[in-house]
């Protein structure tokens, strides 16, 4: 009889406790899910090995009077607990990689931040630290795209840091500008500004170390990072390193030049009655649907998506109150005057497949976009390779293309048997030519450390295949093909048994890059810090090797 009661006890005792255990893990569970901020509380999602918190405002709306305004922070408090388990929204955009002729979608409500935490992976006790951050500023050349599209898979499953997003206002909603205190711009940087304060004072809610955050941009993401360091010298309060993925300040395509000219010209196209005033045209366009002003886009656009960056960042007038850049970013390097902290830079080997392969689309008449390219050339090469802003006369201009044309394809025609040439003309003058002048140039003047690489391993399908529509054609190692083994694109979820390797190897990168900058390494390489170096050096990454090599010496 004793027995049995002492045996009926210890079963008793048994399920007892694992039933404070399973409800000590689902308090637990529960706990991961709700995060205090300062309006209240939010309720995430358990995404299996990671939560998530999307969705969160960090800004007011930016509609009706608040359009065309410097952000204002997000002060409603929440009664309830805030959902933060729905899908970001996009910002109102003309969408390049919409198919179809209405590329329009998005909201003008959009300015939120999105959070993704790594859970612990077996066997490791819970955690006691906070993790470092890794924001994402993402590209789309200022005028599409948004953090969603740059998914977050191979980060939370090989990363021990937490991933931030921020949508910020785009094309003309983001960047219209009459050069003047009323209609400032840069509005998108202005956001991003304010998202990486809300980050700063928020992330130890989440988990995150505001001391240890990492910038990361791509493409036009990767020019904001640098701007962000260029402009602001109080980005070391918000950033700890900062990564520039195929795009920098010095890029062509950074800096629009005669934005009130564009700024006008909008505004008589939607027909504001009065154009004769920078107020007046802010009137009218205040008054405008969004979707009015952001379709107005397609009326800049020459030929295909281009020029790709129609409205975007732009200096201002030192009469702004709380400007984001007023003074060209040579002038700001040479200054020496803009924030010190490692600073990460890359490009493609082949990363003018990005514009370059629209030229192998056909237009309506079945003509080859590269054929018009050719019988056009010297009233679209200017607006293809944003020289048409900053030459002096047409005579300049029809010099430059001569020389571009003479020095790409000799006395040859662009056709698509020499797309190869057109895309290496792409390449230099969109993208290395700009990239590698800030590594000169910053090193020079900066004293923070300078890595650098270039990456040479085509993928199977990439942004120029999806915007030719063509897989006919090899173009090399384009635009995104290493950024997207570290953001993961939409739609491409395979990835061949190197790229896993070189995808590893990146987050592993990132992970030390986010908690110390003495030295850096990509595998088994180690980069070079270009920092007051007379000769510089750049990691070569291939499919199987990293190898440093030496640019140029000291002009």
């Amino acid at each position: 009889m004793h027995l049995q009661l002492w045996s009926h006890c210890v079963t008793v005792l048994f399920f007892a406790l694992r039933s404070q255990n399973a409800a000590a893990h689902n308090n637990e569970h529960i706990n991961e899910l709700i995060i205090d901020l300062p309006n209240g509380q939010i309720r995430g999602r358990d995404d299996d090995y990671f939560y998530s918190y999307e969705s969160i405002p960090y800004a007011e709306p930016p509609l009706g009077p608040l359009r065309f305004e410097s952000p204002k922070s997000y002060r409603t408090k929440w009664l309830d607990t805030f959902d933060a388990t729905r899908e970001p929204v996009e910002c109102m955009q003309w969408d390049q990689f919409t198919v179809g002729v209405d590329k329009l979608h998005g909201v003008e409500d959009c300015l939120t931040v999105s959070v993704y935490k790594p859970k612990l992976q077996a066997g490791i006790k819970r955690q006691k630290y906070a993790l470092p951050v890794l924001v994402l500023l993402h590209g789309g050349a200022f005028m599409y795209s948004s953090g969603k599209v740059n998914g977050h898979d191979y980060l939370m499953r090989h990363g021990r840091f937490i991933v931030v997003k921020i949508n910020f206002r785009l094309g003309p909603l983001g960047f219209l500008s009459t050069e003047d205190a009323i209609i400032a711009g840069n509005f998108g940087l202005k956001d991003q500004r304010l998202a990486l304060k809300w980050i700063k004072a928020n992330i130890a809610n989440f988990g995150g170390d505001p001391e240890r955050i990492t910038v990361l941009g791509f493409s036009s993401g990767g020019v904001a990072v640098h701007l962000h360091m260029l402009a602001q010298q109080n980005f070391t309060e918000y950033a700890y390193a900062a990564a520039s993925i195929s795009g920098t300040a010095f890029n062509p395509w950074a800096i629009t030049h005669k934005s009130r000219e564009r700024a006008f010209q909008l505004a008589r196209n939607l027909k504001c009655p009065d154009v004769n005033s920078s107020q007046a045209i802010k009137d009218c366009l205040q008054r405008k649907p969004a979707t009015d002003i952001v379709r107005g886009v397609q009326d800049f656009l020459v030929l295909g998506y281009n020029p790709f960056t129609t409205f975007g960042p732009s200096i201002e007038s030192v009469e702004v109150e709380d400007a984001f850049l007023t003074r060209s970013p040579l002038q700001i390097v040479k200054s020496g005057n803009f924030a010190q902290l490692p600073w990460l830079v890359s490009y493609c080997a082949q990363d003018g497949g990005y514009n370059a392969a629209e030229l192998l689309q056909r237009n309506r008449w079945g003509e080859e976009l590269i054929e018009v390219f050719n019988d056009r050339w010297y009233d679209l090469a200017p607006y293809n390779l944003f020289y048409k802003d900053t030459m002096q006369s047409v005579e300049q201009m029809d010099d430059y293309s001569v020389a571009l044309k003479r020095r790409y394809l000799g006395s040859k025609d662009f056709s698509i048997d020499t797309y190869l040439n057109v895309q290496r003309m792409y390449t230099d003058v969109l993208f290395r030519d700009g990239i590698e002048q800030a590594i000169r140039l910053q090193r020079i003047y900066g004293r923070s450390p300078i890595y650098a690489y270039v990456y040479d391993n085509p993928a199977e399908q990439n942004m120029g295949h999806m915007l030719s529509g063509r897989q006919d054609v090899e173009m090399g190692t384009v635009h995104g093909d290493d950024f997207f083994l570290i953001f993961n694109r939409s739609g491409r979820s395979n990835i061949r048994a190197d790229e896993k390797v070189i995808s590893r190897k990146f987050i592993k990168m990132l992970d030390d890059f986010a908690v110390k900058s003495d030295s850096l390494a990509f595998g088994g390489c180690k980069f070079v810090d270009n920092f007051g170096k007379d000769e510089y050096q750049l990691m070569f990454i291939t499919r199987n090797a990293c190898e440093n090599k030496q640019v140029a010496t000291l002009p």
